[in-house]
């Protein structure tokens, strides 16, 4: 059977779901709208999930708003010549405007043990993408289990986070030198290091996993490339995202890295667009929630005015992404389930624009052991152009808006010394 709609959205993720609200507030009639989504869950906001792993929010707390016409499917094929998309189900969507917003897989590495005969992961090892993901974990986790970590980027640094205050007894195995080493400078990295040994993580840095090894289908431990092995109950797989092209790709679009865009978000196709995680903007795949929801509302402005028979002049032109990583307080309950650091401690940092300064630039570095805190921020021509903070963050919101704003700074220094040595802006 074959429905018509004007616009179908594959993916009902952040950027899928932000698209149909904001096609709905301008104007669109929802039966106008069509979210495809493969997962059984209401759609959710995939950045809480660490969140969830840690018990501090239940899966409804980071529900989305649930669309008008949501078909729990998996897409399967684009008839582009037709113009229809044709799902799992046996249904048959066709379209006036097709968006592709299919976001990004786990990158599973190619270690040995890693997959069953049938390709399936062994018991007890887990990627960290989805909300089945994420349930799955919490299921096999028990107090005092062996969790070995493996990826020290942002996400494995939330989920090592999650369950040791979670009782867990966590390793997290890095290959890079140091943690999280895509945004922040080693003085950032050292105080990660620090909280994540606070709460009895076990840090092993330049260190490379080998192999997994399973007995009667169950992951036991795994292997590092110097054939010191880790005893393991859990494995939970961190190692990155790369982003979900393979149904543009059998489609016959342009793909490179991801799905390639112009400024009104059209792929190689005048019919189809494509946002978020899966599409490749002026050479970039963002990979963040702030650039996927900025193309929401580009796109929602694009769609919305061509329907009533405008012409919108909206384009997106990249975004200067903030990465940010708040670790909340956690409750009584959490903090006495094994945790050896202290649970109800918050942890928070943000990098944005270039936090590694070039010959000539100047440099503000602050920095208070005591406290946990760390400042840092580099300064090109008068011009704020990266910065790396940890801890007590009221100031990152005054620095992102001097960054944004590619003014300018006084020349005295003053006022952005000011904004470094004040707790209390936002």
């Amino acid at each position: 059977m074959t429905s018509n709609t004007r616009v179908v959205v594959i993916g009902a993720g952040l950027a899928g779901v932000r698209l149909a609200r904001r096609l709905g507030e301008l104007g669109m009639s929802p039966s106008d709208v069509v979210l495809v989504g493969e997962e059984a869950h209401r759609p959710y906001n995939r950045v809480l999930l660490a969140e969830v792993l840690a018990g501090r929010y239940a899966p409804e707390v980071i529900a989305l708003p649930s669309p008008d016409r949501l078909v729990r499917a998996r897409a399967e094929y684009i008839d582009r010549a037709a113009r229809v998309v044709h799902c799992s189900d046996g249904s048959s969507i066709a379209y006036d405007t097709l968006v592709l917003a299919t976001g990004s897989n786990p990158v599973l590495p190619p270690l040995r043990g890693l997959f069953t005969p049938d390709r399936e992961l062994p018991s007890g090892v887990h990627a960290f993408r989805t909300m089945d993901d994420c349930l799955g974990l919490s299921k096999d986790l028990r107090p005092g289990a062996r969790a070995v970590v493996i990826g020290g980027g942002l996400l494995g640094v939330s989920a090592a986070r999650a369950l040791a205050v979670r009782g867990a007894q966590v390793v997290l195995a890095q290959q890079a030198e140091r943690l999280m080493e895509r945004q922040l400078d080693p003085g950032a990295s050292e105080l990660v290091l620090r909280h994540l040994k606070e709460l009895g993580v076990e840090v092993h840095t330049e260190c490379r996993v080998r192999d997994v090894r399973c007995v009667g289908g169950k992951v036991r431990s795994v292997k590092l490339a110097d054939h010191y092995a880790l005893d393991a109950d859990l494995v939970v797989l961190a190692c990155g995202v790369h982003p979900r092209v393979g149904l543009a790709r059998d489609a016959g679009l342009a793909v490179h890295k991801g799905i390639i865009v112009d400024d009104e978000l059209r792929t190689s196709d005048p019919y189809i667009r494509a946002l978020g995680d899966c599409a490749q903007h002026q050479g970039t795949v963002y990979g963040l929630a702030t650039p996927a929801l900025e193309q929401a509302e580009v796109l929602a402005e694009l769609i919305a005015d061509a329907d009533k028979g405008g012409d919108s002049q909206a384009r997106y032109t990249g975004t200067r992404a903030l990465t940010r990583l708040t670790l909340t307080d956690f409750n009584a309950e959490n903090a006495d389930s094994g945790a050896t650091g202290d649970a109800g401690n918050p942890f928070d940092l943000a990098a944005f624009g270039e936090p590694t300064p070039r010959p000539g630039d100047d440099v503000i570095q602050l920095a208070d052991a005591t406290r946990g805190t760390y400042r840092k921020v580099v300064v090109r021509d008068d011009r704020l152009v990266g910065g790396v903070l940890v801890g007590e963050l009221g100031t990152v919101g005054a620095l992102a808006r001097a960054w944004e704003g590619a003014e300018p700074l006084p020349t005295d220094g003053g006022p952005l010394l000011h904004l470094l040595t004040n707790d209390g802006g936002s």
